[in-house]
């Protein structure tokens, strides 16, 4: 990993830390987690978001919660020293990180002995107490019993209380605390089942923030519910000091000086904390929108294209004459690089669900589909066969693959060799033609 080392984490203040997980993915999380963040900001609380794991979408609603930006933190794919300082540099200036867990607590890739990536690991390693979320549908004091066996579950985190979300009724909220009665384990709150505690979503997860509609306005509703039902007060003092045992963190190369980076609801999924390192590495970042029919600016000497939805947006892409000009150009003497959706707008064409091809970039010999969804989800390593501007050849990147497409031809020179988050080797991945490379792999570390 080529990598640029950080100021040192001495002297810096250290923002108690808070980590909502539950015992499964849809339990509700990611509401609750907003909710509680706007709840205790409401209350003049500096609070600060925080997402355990590879995911894009729900950091930017931490983001409309809180009003400041929200960190990956992910255990698997980041050395111990770059966690620490991430998790610092999400509390600078915050009394309280309310961090939000991956799918279930205990859940992660298959390696015993070694780091799993599992929420739990993250509580652990930054010293924060867990609060549950757990879905009160089709049980009621057998929640307790799965609240006790998190709690007790060897080597895990502590569990600070437990807040009971989608309660069907008054009796059902008795029959939910009588489970808790002598247990120990404190009982924070009871949310009723309540349509404003809910998000659209669709095949990658959670509907935008930027494409949701008045979405600051949503989160209030939850953020009331949630201050009505649950004890505030003994939430905010369960939080305990953010704890780092290492002096320094490392950050990844940027791949230009100054790098043209698309944004826009076709293009949203970069890393915060890629765009910090790029910065903290003396770069500058001009943002474009090929939705807009924005070429990358000019003035830059490398151009990135994120990941986000591309399938969504095909048509307006391949009618963007000025984008796709403006990009063939830029090609033809600086480097482009495209992770995920980017990849296949750099491609020859991208087939949407109902089969329609629409003509992409042109730049690699590629054509995806989502006529024929399969689901690629999971870390890897990708060893690049040659240098890349933001790594060496050779070297090593850790990272996650997670889309729908399929891919219908693929020629070019294979960018990466791969493996799976256990090791496990997988075909090689991505594709180069010149300065332009792609890939379905989102960089991490």
């Amino acid at each position: 990993m080529s990598s640029i080392a950080e100021p040192p984490l001495a002297d810096r203040p250290l923002a108690d830390g808070l980590l909502v997980a539950a015992p499964r993915s849809g339990s509700g999380k990611t509401v609750v987690t907003i909710a509680l963040q706007r709840a205790l900001a409401r209350r003049g609380l500096r609070v600060a978001g925080a997402k355990t794991g590879p995911d894009y979408i729900d950091p930017a609603f931490h983001a409309v919660a809180t009003g400041r930006p929200a960190l990956n933190l992910d255990s698997f794919a980041m050395p111990p020293a770059m966690l620490a300082a991430l998790a610092v540099r999400a509390g600078i200036a915050a009394d309280l990180i309310v961090a939000e867990g991956a799918m279930g607590l205990f859940d992660g890739v298959a390696r015993p002995g070694a780091t799993t990536g599992a929420s739990a690991e993250v509580a652990h390693a930054l010293g924060w107490p867990v609060l549950l979320v757990l879905d009160a549908g089709g049980a009621a004091q057998s929640l307790a019993a799965v609240a006790h066996g998190l709690a007790t579950f060897p080597g895990g985190p502590p569990v600070a209380g437990v807040i009971v979300n989608r309660v069907a009724s008054p009796r059902h909220g008795r029959m939910v605390a009588a489970g808790f009665a002598g247990l120990g384990l404190p009982l924070f709150g009871l949310i009723p089942r309540d349509p404003c505690m809910a998000l659209p979503s669709r095949h990658l997860g959670l509907v935008q923030a930027c494409e949701s509609e008045a979405i600051s306005d949503r989160i209030d509703r939850m953020a009331t519910l949630l201050a009505d039902t649950c004890d505030l007060d003994a939430i905010r003092a369960s939080a305990r000091p953010t704890h780092v045992a290492a002096s320094g963190g490392q950050t990844l190369r940027p791949p230009g000086q100054r790098i043209a980076v698309a944004r826009d609801d076709a293009f949203a999924f970069l890393y915060p904390h890629l765009i910090e390192a790029w910065h903290a590495a003396g770069a500058t970042i001009a943002f474009f929108s090929p939705l807009a029919d924005d070429a990358p600016p000019d003035e830059c000497d490398a151009c990135w294209l994120p990941g986000g939805y591309p399938e969504l947006h095909a048509g307006p892409l391949a009618a963007n004459a000025r984008f796709l000009a403006g990009l063939r150009r830029f090609a033809q003497t600086r480097p482009v690089h495209g992770e995920c959706g980017g990849y296949m707008a750099l491609g020859e064409a991208l087939i949407v669900a109902d089969g329609t091809a629409h003509a992409m970039a042109g730049l690699l010999p590629v054509v995806t589909s989502f006529a024929a969804r399969k689901l690629h989800l999971g870390y890897r390593y990708a060893t690049w066969r040659r240098a890349m501007p933001f790594a060496a050849a050779g070297s090593t990147s850790v990272g996650h693959e997670y889309h729908h497409a399929t891919i219908v031809s693929a020629g070019g020179e294979p960018l990466a060799n791969m493996t799976d988050g256990e090791g496990n080797p997988m075909p090689p991945a991505g594709s180069r033609a010149g300065q332009v490379t792609g890939t379905f792999f989102h960089l991490v570390a």
